[in-house]
Order: structure tokens, then C-alpha cells, then sequence
């Protein structure tokens, strides 16, 4: 005993001597010896130990859990138990989009044909006020059309709106509804206003969902005409410009129709030039906005020969995934017009291939469709219509855009879309595009309305809120644009030292880091969400429809057809589609019901969806800079589940692939893996062995799947059955467990312990402490789990809209008044939660206070050392504590009364089992129990460290076991300024303890450093080099330590990343205007203006005798007064002289910046991990002059090594770098994706034809004038042409 005592004293002198042993001089050129630098690691880890044990009282904290029972965790069950839970909270949702779909078609039956009051107003989601400054929100106000200079609308209503947090903060109104219209949508269009007229009746609707299930988030109607009514109301904020549109929003789309194969076929003849091409692109366009992930669609351009825009696309049909839209997109850029139009051709191979992928059950397998985009057809093509559609019972829909004004040959090109089921288009403008592009959407939807019975509840993949995924590019646009404004600016005011290479270098490390930042999901501005949307019919059978048609700018006529007769008044066959209804389901609401608690450190819940995409992932990374991620909402599995098996990028193994296809297929599994994945932002790696277990979610398209730790992950620790809370409370004379929870505590900010439906509170610790009072008293019930209302199956038919009969009012009386729980609280957490706090309660007392009670005489001589003398030796250190139940606890010693320089330690990492330094501190206790994980923040090009104010974070797992089992508890920890800690390396390894004279760190011919079990340096002597990775300071030293196995390099392939393409942009002063250029584009212009005046007359003069003007559609005849197809796209001269190629070779190069656009990547990085497997063998090694010029010793206790460098032999530069650099394909990544397909499973849900659908007329809309109106229309060209 007096050995041991003696042996703590000394280790005390030790740590607080200021003079050392012997001090060599800096100025020897010995040599340091192999037993000092493993005296100097075996004094540092002792006394790290010794001080950390003190510090964070770990023996105390492993007797406070002694009393917690081990279970053992049944994988299996708890993913059922999972998807139970998740499954009943869909049904919720499903339940209250159902009574919208109900209610909407009911009232629209009854009072979409009423007049709406002359005098009607609506709430417009534009014209909300909200408790904001107006001058910081840009908005879109409603587009200003001609006829409001003409007709005084009453103004819209408005309201007060007030900061909602279940809504995200946003200010909302929950006593009603506003309306969002697209700014290419007229409100006052008579189809509209009588949409909105009518469903305003949805209030009561929206109201009652939201008051039997608080949980709920945004509710919509989205109307086919264009305006969505959402709750609660809000005012819509749009920066710069609102594009917002709910018909090409993913919810919309997919339940508006069932999935589609769509060819798109687009003229690329010599007349498809100008406008009539930018019109084209714009139709595409427009076209794959309308399209989502279980679509399939492939772009054509013809002329003589038929070319895919994208050739690696050839033959085949892709998955509308963002990043497929977005390259045949930018595909459309590079197709020249030229030659003559094969028709023939064209058709053909668009329906050899669709027949392929139907006979085949590839792609979409349900609708088929293509899209002739053409200035006109010769004719109508009909023996291929026979050959390859009309035989097979019309599988394929055609669906034609006449593009031109002065088009001859309207008939053949709307007989091409009406004799094959699908629709007819004629657009002049780009402004009307959008609008009549939609029609297809409503064709489509034909079959299911039709049907009426059926309304398909679909799930949509992941998206973020309200945002357009076409904003990404204009954000990155528009910060480029800033930057180039910067450059020159700067350049302008000091163009020496803006040349100066000093500065070029500043710009280029700043340029590299933004090209170089990960932001995670929590760091963005975007809220992630899945919705649930259903389809809402038209219950009428047959209507008289009016139709406006545009003769020309200024000039509407109207156009009524008339075809079936019912009760005595001639109308319209129809299958109408209202729209589409449906609600946001957060991810963040899924996610808390994956109980994380449950699953525990290193291990994560996540879910994917029929196309094998993730939906909730915990290494999901959809942001880049703030800027949405190009394929976002398109992660594959198998690309974020990281398997450990040394293959090359996009070599997925086939068990891999065959493990994905049983999570696809929904089907109920298990099976263990070894797998690697990052830390730190993709700074650290690891590795392990994980059992993963799967189930599918019943009726949606998701599978479960939970990933658990194999060796510390088979079991969980939990309370004591005895130690209930409200049971605890009511023996303690009603003492509320709050008492536990004093002062410097903190949750698991995402984790539900418990929430109140109607009260709000500032922080989740404020909401849990109201609770812990709650519990405390007498009469308290734990809240059961939700579950769905019973859904009134209703009639078939139009039998349905009984919306105003007594018995209707009766069931709406019973359902509103079902009762509901004001709060939800999760059982197991709250008691797992408040065990916690109550033995670890005595935490909040001083270590000061703890010492004095402590035996041990180090402890208790440091501990009860005068505080002015603990700051000077070890500055103030914080102790912390975090627990498996969400609960973080920290202590400064000494007390500091105000602290006010940063957050305290519980603020800025309050996330307990999710945080790096517990993860890590878990995994350390395999490889050495009694360790401490030492990690200090990184500091790399891209996030350089402020080295002055750096702290070291040192952790160590608590581990709960009996005699054959254990599992984590809790992580003890301190954190401290990292400068004590250089001080600290600094007095043992200037100091020799057995020769008087000695060579140590003081010379300044050695190097010596701390490095930690991922190569990152936690001390040097030169402070700049703290964080930083050690193969960037001595990267011959790190080859060796790679090369004798000390280090293991890991591969990692980054497949979110995203890397930057130069844009190609073209200069009009590139082409030199010789007068042989001049002749050729004056004889152009010559010959393509006598063909389009040749085919004016003579195809006027054919229709003129053949056409039957029966047809009731209109065809404006009206040529465009100005040609304004001139693209005068010219810059701003920076220069008023020319300049010397020289000079203006240096201007580009040095100001001009070059133009990105991001695009998606794969990027792979090669990180180290420390190899334990015999390392004592490796480390043990001498020193062979300069072949091998240091040691290296692990530091005992920690999970750091001791490097020390002979700084006199030559460095040989190997580099050696952690950051990621891009895989270089032999292909773009859309076409290698495309190469190698992944498996998916098909959408359930396909209904493409019905019986009753040869019955509707409607085909299309034509431009021909109608007989009654051709002589007016003629005698308007005249005045329009000499008046004009």
C-alpha cells in the first residue's frame, strides 16, 4: 500500500515539476535513443490516464449503471416493430388525404357549374401579410395580364400570420387556406376561379384532419388548371422568381397518371430554325418536367437520320431520375437543324422501341406514349399506325405539337394524335407552352378516372419542400456571376496586386476550398420530406365545353362543342381530372419513429424505395454549399452502404447486388456484412461487421432496413422493471424526477422523448422537464399510439356527393369528434432517460467536491489544488458525460463563472450516441478497454483551425456487463485548450530520467510528434501543423509507416460527390464575317425565306378546297409582324482600345473566371486507419540512419503514436493525401449508370385503358378558324398587315 502511495505521489511531482530531470542542449547532434522515446510514451499515456480518470470520474459512473439490466436486441423484432410503427402513422396520413379526395369531389360535383359572385375574394398566397420586413423577401406578385386593365377584380383577402413551429417557423394562419397560382396561370380564367370558388369548402376539411392528427404537416389540393390550395395558409416567399408550379411537382405527377415510357421525337429539319427551335426545346423541356423516378423517357432528334440527343442512350429508354432529365437536357443544346424530315423513320424506331420494352416488361411497364415536337407532317403516316399500334389494340398514345405560326398542315398532324388515343397541340409562343404541354397529363389520367373506384395512394421519393431542383443551377450561376463582378472590381482598383502571384494563389486555395465543401443535411436551409397524394375525379360524365382560342394577341374567340345527348341538352363525353391531393410527411417524423435508442452507437435505421433510392439515410448528403445536389433525390443503396470488399468504384459485388434485390423486393431478412464508412466528413474511416436486418413497410413502396454493430450492437441496456417513473414519483411524495436535472444538462435534440401537440416550447430540454412535472402527478396515463380513424367507404358513382344530406353531416359530427391525445410520449426512452438522470445526478457536483471524498491520494491532492494553481498546470478542463438514453452532462473545473467566449460544451454537442468522439470512443474499447479516444478539430486547406483557441476532446466508453455480456452505457470525457496539452508532450520529452546528458525533442535536429489512429497530428512542435494530416507534413515517414503495415489504407468511393464542367459558351467574335461568310448567310436567308413563302400559298390554297370547316377548332393565319429571332446576346466592352494578344491572354486568364456548372461525380479517397494486429512488432523497430530516420511508440492508454524524426536527412516527397480526387470513367456517369443497370422493383398500381375512353371527343387544340369566323378573321389580317 505504501509502494502504491508512494508510486502516486510521485507521478503527481511529476505532472507539476517545472524543472526537468536533465535538459539537453538543442544544440547536440546526438542521437535519441529507442528506450527514451518509450519512457517518454509510457509517461505521457500513465499520466493522461491517471489525470482523465480524476477528471471524469469514470469509476463513479460505471457504479451508478451497476443496478441496469442487459438485454439481449432482437434485430428481427425490432425492425417489425419499426415498420409497425411507421405503417400506423402512414395510415394516419393516408386516412386524412382520403377525406380531402372525398370531399373534393363531392363539392365539385355539386357547385363547380354555380356562378361564382362577381364580388368573390380569396385568400393568395402572394398577397399574404406576414410579421416580416418586406424590404428582406423578394416575391412574385400576380402577373399583370392585358384584361385587368379592362375588368376591376376585388382585392384578395388577407390575414395576420403568426410563427408556427410545427410548420418549420414558418408564419402560417390555421383557421383557413390561401392559394398559390403559378405565374403562367391567370386566377381570373373563368376554369380557375371556378376551382378556387368551389374549393374553398376544403377549409373544413383541412381543419378537422389537422385537429384529429396535430402530426400532420402541409395539406394541399393541387387543381389540374394550375392552383394548388394549401394549409394552414401562408404568405409564398420566392427568390428571385417564383417557378413553382404543383403540376410538375413529383406528388402531383405520379398520382395523376400511372407510370409512363415516353419517346420524345423532335423535327430537326432545315425549317425548324429560330423560334421554332427555341420552342421545341422548350416543349421538351416542359415535357421531362413532367416525368418522375418511375418513368422512362428517351429524347430523338430527326432529320434524314433519327439520333438519340444523347448517344449513349441509344436504343433504349432511361429512368427519369434528375440526373438523366438534366443530360438529355443539356443535350438539347447541341442539335443543329438541317436537311428534311423522315417522318417514317422517326416512327418507326419509337415504336420498335417502346414494343421491345413492352414485350420485354422493362421501363415503366404500364402507359406508353411519344411525342412528335414538328413544324408539320406531309402527311398522316397511317399504315405505320396500322402496322405497329392499331393491331396491338393502341398500346402507344401519340401526342403531337404543331410548332409555327404560319403551320398549313394542321389536319394530318391532329389526326396523327386523335387517331391514337392521344392529344393535339398547336403553340406560335414560348409563354403558352407550359400550359399546353400539361394536356398530356390529363389524357393520361383518362383510364383512371374512368374507372372512378380506384384512387391510388402513391409515395413519393424525397424532395425538398418547395424548392425547384432547376434553381440549383441558377444559384451556382448566379454565384459566379458575383465572383466575376469581385474580380473585375478588384482588378479595376489594384491590378498589381491583383496580378501579384501571392494573390492569384489566395484566390486559387479560396476557389479550391468552395470546390472542396461537404454540407451536411443539418446545415442547410432545406427541409427533406416524402408526401402521400391521391388523384381526385370528376364525378360528371359528360359536360358542354367552352373553349377560349387565342387568333392572335389580343383576340379571343370562343368555341363550344356539343356531341352526346342527355336529358334533352347536348353535351360533352368526359373523363376530367380535378387534381391531385395529398400531405408532407417530414422525414424528420419518420425518423423519430425509428427509436435510435433502441438501435444504439454505430448503428442506424434506413429506408428504400421500390427503385432501390434512399428515403432516410443517416449518410443521405442532398446539399452542396447550400445548393440543392443535382441528383439529390436519386442515392442508390448500394451507394452509401459502403461494403469492405476492396473492389474498384462501381464494381459492385454480386452479393451486394443480390442483398439490395431482397430489400427491393420488400421480403423479411437478415445477414451480416463487413462494411466501412467515414467520420469527420469523410476525414476518418472505419471498419466493421454489421448484421443487418430488413422488412418491407406494407402498402408503400419502402423497405425498412436496420443496421446493428455485430459484437457490442447483440445487446441493450435498460432500467430496472421497478424503477418506473410515475411509480418512483408517487412513493417519493410526488417529487418530480426533474430534480435530477439541475443545471448544465442537454438532450438528444432529434431524438422524441415527449411532444405536446398544442404547446410550444423554446428547447427540447424545457419540453422534457414540463413532461417529468407531468408525470410526477397523480392520474397520469402514458399516451397510447395513434391510429387511423376508420375511413367511410363511400357509393360508386356520382352516388357520392352526398356532402350536404343528413346522414353525411351525422358521420362528419361522429369522425370530428373522435377524441385525441394533446401529447405523444415514448415509454422506454422517458424511463431509460430518467434512470440516467437519477444515478447520474451527483455529476453536477465539483470534482473539487468529489475529490474531497476520494482515498486515492493523487486524486485528492489535485483535486483540492488552490485554483489559481490547477489553471496554471492544466487550465480550466471540462468533464463531461453523455448517456445511450440522449442525456449529456458537463462540468467545468474549476467553476467559471461567466463564460460567454462559446457555447458551452452540451450546446455545441448535444447529439450523445450520434456525436464522432462517442462513436469513436465505442470502437476504441476493442482495441484497449482502459484507453481514451484524443482527437483534436481537423484542419485542412478547406477548413483551416484556428490553433490558438483549438481544444483536445479526449473520450472513453463506460461499458454495462455481466459475466458473458456487455454493452455500452455512457462516455466519459474531458476537453481542454490543446496548448496545455503541448506543454504537457513538451516537459516529458525534453527530459531524460536515467542519463544526466541526453538528446531529446529540444533538438533542433529532431522532430516529434503526436499522431492519432487516423494519421491526423494532435501535437507538433510547430503549433501551425495541429489537425493537420501527417502525410502532408512528412509524407516519407507516413509511406513507411503504410509500408510496414502500421497504417492501413482504406478505399473509399464518395458517389454523392459533385465536380465542376467548364461550360461551353460560344462568341459571336469568333467567326470571322469575310464576304464569302456574308454571301452564304444572305443566300441562306434567301432560299429558307422562298421555301416558307412557296408552302404559305400552296398549302393555303389546298386547305382552301379540301378542308372542311366543320372542324371546330382555330387556326391563327396571322404572320408575325417583326422577325425577332435575332439573338444580339452581345456583352459590355471592358475595353476600350485593343489590346496586345498578350495583354488580353493575361486578362483572361488572371480575371476571367471559368464558368461551372455542378455536375454529379463520384470521387474517391484513399484514409488510414491504425492496424493494432502485432504492433507492437512493427513499432519496435531501430532506427537505420536515414533509410529509416525516426521512431515510433505508441502512447500507452491513448489511441495516439509518438513519432520521432531525425530533421537532418533528406525528405523524400512521395505525396500522400487524403483529399478526394474524381474517378475518371471512360463515359459520363448518367451513360455508365445507364450501362449498368440496377435492379428495381415496378410500381403495383397501373391502370392505361378502359373501355369507355373511344367515347371522348377530345383530341386536341387546333388553330383553324371556325367557319362562322373566317371572314372576320380575314378582313383582321388585312387591317393587321396595313395598318400595323
Amino acid at each position: 500500500m505504501c509502494k502504491r502511495v508512494g508510486n502516486s505521489i510521485l507521478l503527481l511531482l511529476l505532472l507539476s515539476l517545472d524543472s526537468r530531470d536533465c535538459v539537453a542542449s538543442p544544440n547536440n547532434e546526438g542521437k535519441i535513443l529507442l528506450n527514451s522515446v518509450q519512457a517518454w510514451a509510457v509517461k505521457l499515456g500513465t499520466e493522461l490516464y491517471h489525470f482523465g480518470e480524476f477528471i471524469t470520474r469514470k469509476k463513479e459512473v460505471q457504479e451508478s449503471f451497476k443496478s441496469a439490466q442487459i438485454e439481449s436486441r432482437d434485430g428481427e423484432k425490432l425492425v417489425q416493430s419499426m415498420s409497425d410503427d411507421i405503417r400506423a402513422m402512414m395510415e394516419l396520413k393516408i386516412s386524412a388525404v382520403k377525406r380531402i379526395v372525398e370531399a373534393a369531389e363531392n363539392m365539385a360535383f355539386d357547385k363547380q357549374n354555380e356562378p361564382v359572385p362577381e364580388d368573390f375574394q380569396f385568400y393568395n398566397s402572394k398577397e399574404m401579410e406576414e410579421p416580416y420586413d418586406e424590404l428582406t423577401i423578394t416575391t412574385t406578385p400576380e402577373t399583370d395580364f392585358a384584361l385587368e386593365n379592362w375588368i376591376a377584380r376585388p382585392p384578395t383577402k388577407n390575414a395576420y400570420l403568426y410563427q408556427n413551429p410545427h410548420f418549420s417557423n414558418i408564419p402560417v394562419n390555421i383557421n383557413f387556406s390561401s392559394v398559390h397560382v403559378p405565374t403562367n396561370v391567370y386566377a381570373w380564367a373563368p376554369e380557375v376561379i371556378k376551382g378556387i370558388h368551389w374549393s374553398e369548402g376544403l377549409d373544413t376539411h383541412f381543419i378537422n384532419n389537422y385537429q384529429s392528427d396535430p402530426t400532420l404537416s402541409w395539406q394541399y389540393f393541387g387543381s389540374s388548371t394550375g392552383f394548388m390550395r394549401h394549409y394552414p395558409a401562408m404568405k409564398w416567399r420566392a427568390d428571385p422568381v417564383d417557378i413553382y408550379d404543383c403540376r410538375t411537382r413529383a406528388w402531383y405527377m405520379e398520382a395523376a397518371a400511372s407510370p409512363k415510357d415516353v419517346v420524345i421525337l423532335v423535327d430537326r429539319s432545315g425549317s425548324m430554325t429560330g423560334q421554332r427551335r427555341d420552342i421545341a426545346k422548350h416543349v421538351v423541356t416542359n415535357i421531362l418536367d413532367t416525368l418522375g423516378n418511375n418513368d422512362f423517357v428517351n429524347v430523338m432528334t430527326f432529320a434524314d437520320t433519327v439520333e438519340e440527343i444523347v448517344p449513349c442512350f441509344e436504343d433504349s429508354l432511361v429512368q427519369a431520375t434528375l440526373g438523366n432529365l438534366r443530360e438529355l437536357k443539356l443535350g438539347l443544346d447541341n442539335f443543329e437543324t438541317m436537311e428534311i424530315a423522315n417522318f417514317s423513320a422517326a416512327l418507326t424506331r419509337a415504336f420498335e422501341l417502346l414494343e421491345m420494352y413492352r414485350n420485354n416488361s422493362g421501363g415503366a411497364n404500364c402507359n406508353q406514349a411519344i411525342m412528335l415536337v414538328t413544324d408539320g407532317v406531309p402527311y398522316n403516316y397511317k399504315e405505320i399506325f396500322e402496322k405497329y399500334n392499331w393491331k396491338y389494340d393502341t398500346p402507344v398514345r401519340v401526342f403531337t405539337y404543331l410548332i409555327g405560326r404560319e403551320v398549313a398542315d394542321v389536319r394530318e398532324v391532329k389526326w396523327m394524335a386523335c387517331a391514337n388515343r392521344g392529344y393535339y397541340v398547336h403553340l406560335s409562343t414560348l409563354a403558352e407552352v407550359r400550359e399546353r404541354v400539361l394536356e398530356h397529363v390529363n389524357v393520361l389520367a383518362r383510364p383512371l378516372v374512368l374507372q372512378r373506384e380506384k384512387h391510388p395512394v402513391v409515395w413519393t421519393p424525397v424532395y425538398a419542400n418547395v424548392t425547384d431542383p432547376k434553381v440549383a443551377d441558377y444559384l451556382w450561376e448566379q454565384r459566379e456571376r458575383a465572383e466575376q463582378k469581385e474580380r473585375f472590381m478588384s482588378q479595376r482598383r489594384d491590378k498589381a496586386l491583383f496580378n501579384s502571384e501571392k494573390e492569384q494563389e489566395r484566390r486559387w486555395r479560396i476557389t479550391q476550398m468552395k470546390q472542396g465543401q461537404y454540407s451536411e443535411i443539418g446545415n442547410s436551409q432545406y427541409q427533406l420530406m416524402t408526401s402521400v397524394s391521391m388523384p381526385v375525379y370528376d364525378l360528371r360524365h359528360n359536360e358542354n365545353i367552352t373553349e377560349n382560342v387565342l387568333i392572335n394577341e389580343a383576340y379571343w374567340v370562343s368555341v363550344t362543342k356539343e356531341s352526346v345527348e342527355e336529358n334533352g341538352q347536348k353535351e360533352m363525353r368526359i373523363a376530367r381530372l380535378l387534381g391531385v391531393a395529398g400531405t408532407d410527411v417530414p422525414l424528420s417524423e419518420i425518423q423519430a419513429l425509428m427509436t435510435p435508442y433502441k438501435i444504439g452507437v454505430n448503428g442506424y435505421a434506413f429506408i428504400v424505395t421500390n427503385n432501390g433510392y434512399i428515403l432516410i439515410h443517416p449518410d443521405l448528403r442532398p446539399v452542396f454549399q447550400q445548393i440543392l445536389k443535382p441528383s439529390y433525390n436519386s442515392v442508390d443503396m448500394i451507394e452509401v452502404e459502403l461494403f469492405d470488399d476492396d473492389r474498384g468504384p462501381r464494381n459492385f459485388s454480386k452479393e451486394l447486388t443480390a442483398l439490395r434485390k431482397e430489400i427491393i423486393d420488400q421480403k423479411t431478412g437478415n445477414k451480416i456484412m463487413n462494411v466501412k464508412y467515414h467520420l469527420d466528413e469523410m476525414k476518418r474511416v472505419s471498419r466493421a461487421k454489421k448484421h443487418y436486418f430488413w422488412t418491407g413497410i406494407s402498402d408503400s413502396p419502402f423497405t425498412l432496413v436496420v443496421a446493428i454493430p455485430e459484437n457490442y450492437g447483440r445487446h441493450r441496456i435498460t432500467p430496472p422493471p421497478t424503477d418506473d417513473i410515475h411509480r418512483l414519483s408517487l412513493t417519493s411524495k410526488n417529487i418530480s424526477a426533474r430534480q435530477y436535472l439541475s443545471d448544465k444538462w442537454s438532450v438528444h435534440p432529434d431524438w422524441l422523448y415527449c411532444r405536446h401537440y398544442e404547446r410550444t416550447f423554446s428547447t427540447p430540454e424545457e419540453e422534457l422537464l414540463y413532461f417529468l412535472e407531468r408525470v410526477a402527478k397523480p392520474g397520469w396515463r402514458w399516451p397510447a399510439k395513434p391510429r387511423p380513424p376508420e375511413h367511410h367507404k363511400n357509393k360508386p358513382g356520382h352516388d357520392r356527393h352526398n356532402n350536404g344530406t343528413p346522414e353525411n353531416k351525422e358521420r362528419n359530427k361522429v369522425s370530428n369528434s373522435t377524441p385525441r391525445n394533446e401529447y405523444y410520449c415514448d415509454h422506454g426512452l422517458m424511463q431509460a432517460l430518467v434512470y440516467d438522470a437519477r444515478n447520474t445526478a451527483w455529476f453536477n457536483k465539483s470534482i473539487s467536491d468529489s475529490a474531497s471524498e476520494e482515498k486515492a491520494p493523487l486524486t485528492k491532492v489535485i483535486g483540492l489544488l488552490p485554483r489559481a494553481e490547477f489553471i496554471q498546470r492544466f487550465g480550466y478542463i471540462v468533464a463531461f458525460l453523455s448517456t445511450h438514453s440522449g442525456l449529456t452532462r458537463w462540468q467545468m473545473h474549476p467553476p467559471k463563472e461567466h463564460d460567454n467566449e462559446k457555447p458551452e460544451f452540451g450546446k455545441q454537442w448535444p447529439k450523445s450516441i450520434d456525436e464522432v468522439w462517442y462513436r469513436r470512443a465505442v470502437e476504441q474499447h476493442y482495441v484497449d478497454p482502459l484507453s481514451y479516444v484524443y482527437s483534436v478539430e481537423l484542419n485542412t486547406e478547406k477548413f483551416p483551425l484556428n490553433v490558438s483557441s483549438a481544444v483536445v476532446t479526449a473520450a472513453h466508453a463506460v461499458f454495462h456487463g455481466d459475466s458473458h455480456r456487455k454493452t455500452p452505457a455512457a462516455v466519459v470525457g474531458f476537453q481542454f485548450k490543446h496548448e496545455r496539452l503541448s506543454e504537457w508532450f513538451e516537459n516529458i520529452t525534453s527530459s531524460c530520467e536515467h542519463n544526466r546528458e541526453c538528446v531529446t525533442c529540444l533538438s533542433d535536429a529532431w522532430d516529434c510528434y503526436l499522431v492519432d489512429n487516423n494519421g491526423w497530428v494532435i501535437v507538433s512542435e510547430d503549433s501551425n501543423q495541429t489537425g493537420q494530416f501527417f502525410g502532408k507534413i512528412r509524407p516519407d515517414i507516413m509511406a513507411t509507416l503504410i509500408e510496414d503495415d502500421v497504417y492501413k489504407p482504406v478505399h473509399l468511393v464518395d458517389y454523392q460527390a459533385v465536380c465542376f464542367r467548364e461550360k461551353k459558351t460560344s462568341n459571336p467574335a469568333n467567326v470571322l464575317l469575310t464576304p464569302l461568310e456574308n454571301l452564304r448567310l444572305a443566300m441562306a436567308w434567301f432560299l429558307t425565306t422562298t421555301v416558307w413563302f412557296y408552302n404559305s400559298i400552296a398549302s393555303g390554297l389546298a386547305q382552301a378546297s379540301s378542308y372542311s370547316f366543320e372542324d371546330e377548332f382555330l387556326t391563327t393565319t396571322v404572320p408575325p409582324l417583326l422577325d425577332e429571332e435575332g439573338d444580339d446576346d452581345s456583352e459590355y466592352s471592358y475595353m476600350s482600345k485593343p489590346t496586345t494578344k498578350n495583354a488580353e491572354r493575361d486578362f483572361e486568364k488572371l480575371v476571367l473566371i471559368n464558368r461551372t456548372r455542378p455536375t454529379p461525380c463520384d470521387r474517391e479517397m484513399y484514409l488510414y486507419q491504425l492496424n493494432y494486429n502485432s504492433l507492437n512488432d512493427k513499432l519496435n523497430k531501430p532506427m537505420m540512419n536515414c533509410s529509416r530516420p525516426f521512431y515510433v511508440q505508441l502512447v500507452n492508454y491513448t489511441n495516439m503514436l509518438m513519432v520521432v524524426v531525425n530533421g537532418l536527412c533528406p525528405r523524400e516527397e512521395v505525396p500522400i493525401s487524403v483529399d478526394p480526387t474524381e474517378v475518371q470513367y471512360n463515359e459520363s456517369l448518367p451513360c455508365l449508370k445507364h450501362i449498368h443497370p440496377l435492379y428495381r422493383k415496378q410500381p403495383t398500381s397501373c391502370i392505361r385503358n378502359h373501355t369507355e375512353e373511344s367515347n371522348i371527343d377530345m383530341c386536341g387544340r387546333g388553330s383553324l378558324p371556325h367557319k362562322n369566323l373566317w371572314t372576320s378573321l380575314s378582313v383582321l389580317v388585312i387591317l393587321r398587315y396595313f395598318y400595323i
